[in-house]
């Protein structure tokens, strides 16, 4: 029997597409990564500022499928980028609790969190006279004693960070030296020396070019793919969300409002109540695509059935 045909229930043979293999290599896989990756999951979390009277997430709970890639989306202001930190124990909580594998994050000590649950957040400054290698390895400070000298181990995970995050060419340059993205891509480099079973991402493209962008959501979907790494992010392109994600959350003033695979949360519907935007979304081999229509406003009615479909409609009909 050949490799592009498989025998049908009545004994005749059925061609295989390679779109269908590739389908069925990522259910295996995805089911294999489970199986091992870290369990994460916040619990009836409250999070609030100092500075506020209310609080921003107000007794929400979350699980993140294990290895795979989880994304948090919604309107400015919607909480996502709150949530993110209280999950990465950056920002306290008035109650709750964020269990890994089993255990509460505030009962690991620093390094020991930090051997597990990495975060890159959106502000980073470092001093621009420090070397993009030397960047990197700060990224081992959870593995090492404070006066001990770089292992092996720590040498090859250093290695595999600067090559995944595709900054090689730039290891002897000074980071001051270097672009917005090429920063971020360094950023992301020693986030993944740092070698966690969780990887918390809060905006990572945002700001960037579309080439920068395009970058880094390949390293997210390499980590995806070869690895047994769970990862949040949080991110702005509900588009960019929708193709990348394994699954997605979606907030809006503090509230979740739908979560699961993209094309469930992914709807029309959802886009004219949490984004407040009348748009078409398509069903694609890539995920849901969005096409914007227009804003919507409080006096607009209820439901706008997208404009009565009238993009859809063709000339003349």
């Amino acid at each position: 029997m050949s490799d592009d045909e498989r025998p049908e229930a009545d004994g005749g043979l059925a061609p295989v597409s390679e779109e269908t293999d590739v389908r069925e290599r990522h259910r295996r896989s995805d089911e294999a990564r489970q199986t091992s990756a870290s369990e994460f999951r916040g619990e009836e979390l409250v999070i609030s500022y100092p500075s506020t009277a209310e609080p921003v997430i107000d007794e929400e709970s979350i699980r993140v499928p294990p290895g795979q890639v989880t994304a948090l989306v919604g309107p400015n202001g919607s909480g996502k980028s709150t949530l993110l930190k209280g999950l990465a124990d950056q920002l306290g909580l008035d109650a709750g609790a964020v269990l890994l594998d089993g255990k509460d994050v505030h009962d690991l000590d620093t390094k020991e969190l930090a051997r597990k649950l990495g975060l890159l957040s959106q502000e980073n400054t470092s001093p621009g006279s420090i070397s993009v290698e030397k960047l990197v390895e700060h990224g081992r400070y959870p593995h090492r004693g404070f006066f001990d000298n770089l292992t092996d181990a720590d040498r090859a995970a250093i290695d595999r960070a600067i090559s995944l995050a595709g900054v090689e060419h730039l290891r002897d340059r000074e980071v001051g030296s270097l672009s917005g993205g090429q920063k971020q891509l360094v950023w992301i480099a020693m986030v993944l020396a740092q070698d966690t079973d969780v990887l918390l991402l809060d905006e990572p493209t945002t700001f960037l070019d579309l080439h920068h962008q395009l970058e880094v959501m390949d390293i997210v979907e390499t980590l995806r793919d070869d690895s047994e790494i769970t990862i949040v992010l949080v991110l702005h392109d509900i588009d960019q969300a929708a193709r990348y994600a394994d699954y997605m959350v979606a907030l809006k003033e503090g509230s979740i409002h739908a979560r699961g695979q993209p094309e469930e949360v992914v709807t029309e519907e959802l886009l004219a109540t949490v984004f407040d935007i009348d748009a078409i979304v398509e069903t694609t081999e890539r995920g849901p695509r969005i096409e914007p229509l227009r804003a919507r406003h409080d006096e607009d009615p209820a439901s706008s059935d997208a404009v009565d479909r009238a993009d859809r409609t063709e000339p003349g009909a």
